[in-house]
């Protein structure tokens, strides 16, 4: 679940809305799933979820019919965590796919827990998906367009299995083949881009900036892959071109900081962070309904 780019603090409620177009398999919509991410995945008690909730169980806000029935003041209650998740396409793909349209309600304990574990399995599948088409439109990246497309053909392969193969797949040996890709992918995007100063940009891969104060800094075609910029001070930084693949962006602050050409960025990790009219984001992603101040 996200929010929708609409009024500040409202909450888009897809199952209100019509089936996506062709190519747009890749994002939640919630009308043509069964509720699996508030059922089949725990939370705890914290700043994201007003309670604890095992995996398995229902949330006790979910509705006979599927919906939240506090969707759109998630926020107001507690329920960020909510808001700043998405599925990728995952639940829809499993609910009408993968079990053909029998939802876990329905029908025997069997088939919920396995409809439990297959969801997560497929979300990661779904995301790799994500990635690896976007990696797909970096012109830039064209010397591993065929590697990239029979990798995308695989995953696609492996999200049609039959559920009791998706439930034991070994998704995280498959997730390193494809971040193979994916990092050379990023090598070939960020190859031409050099800093303000003119310099190569530097490798910052995993690195630990939690509530850095990188206020106007010169990140242009950085490796930021699996940092932790949570809180971060990211105002007015420059983050073109950069790979942003696994950031923790949680409540950094990209007030009139410049995304434009950063890839592999999520609408999670957007939805997570603040911002304002002045923040430069990709096409890949929405501005976030919640921020107060949108261009």
């Amino acid at each position: 679940m996200r929010e929708d780019s609409g009024a500040a603090g409202d909450v888009r409620d897809r199952s209100a809305e019509p089936g996506p177009e062709p190519g747009a398999e890749l994002s939640a919509d919630c009308a043509r799933c069964f509720g699996l991410c508030c059922v089949a995945l725990p939370f705890a008690r914290s700043a994201d979820f007003a309670v604890d909730k095992p995996a398995g169980k229902p949330c006790s806000n979910l509705a006979a019919d599927f919906r939240c029935g506090i969707h759109t003041g998630l926020r107001q209650k507690g329920f960020t965590g909510c808001t700043v998740y998405d599925c990728f396409g995952a639940g829809q793909r499993v609910s009408q796919v993968t079990f053909g349209g029998q939802d876990w309600r329905s029908g025997p304990p069997e088939r919920a827990r396995l409809m439990f574990d297959v969801f997560p399995v497929m979300r990661q599948l779904h995301e790799l998906l994500r990635y690896l088409t976007e990696a797909l439109s970096l012109p830039a990246a064209r010397p591993v367009h065929a590697e990239l497309r029979g990798m995308l053909e695989r995953t696609e392969g492996l999200a049609l299995l039959p559920p009791k193969e998706l439930s034991g797949l070994d998704v995280g040996a498959h997730r390193q083949e494809v971040n193979v890709l994916l990092l050379r992918t990023s090598e070939l995007a960020r190859a031409g881009v050099r800093t303000r100063r003119g310099k190569k940009p530097r490798d910052r891969r995993g690195a630990d900036l939690m509530g850095a104060r990188l206020r106007g800094a010169d990140l242009r075609g950085a490796s930021l892959r699996g940092a932790y910029l949570i809180a971060a001070d990211l105002t007015g930084a420059d983050l073109r071109d950069t790979d942003l693949i696994g950031a923790d962006l949680r409540d950094a602050d990209l007030t009139d900081a410049d995304l434009t050409g950063a890839f592999f960025l999520t609408q999670p990790q957007v939805d997570g962070a603040r911002g304002g009219a002045g923040t430069k984001l990709p096409g890949s992603v929405a501005c976030p309904g919640h921020w107060t101040a949108r261009g």
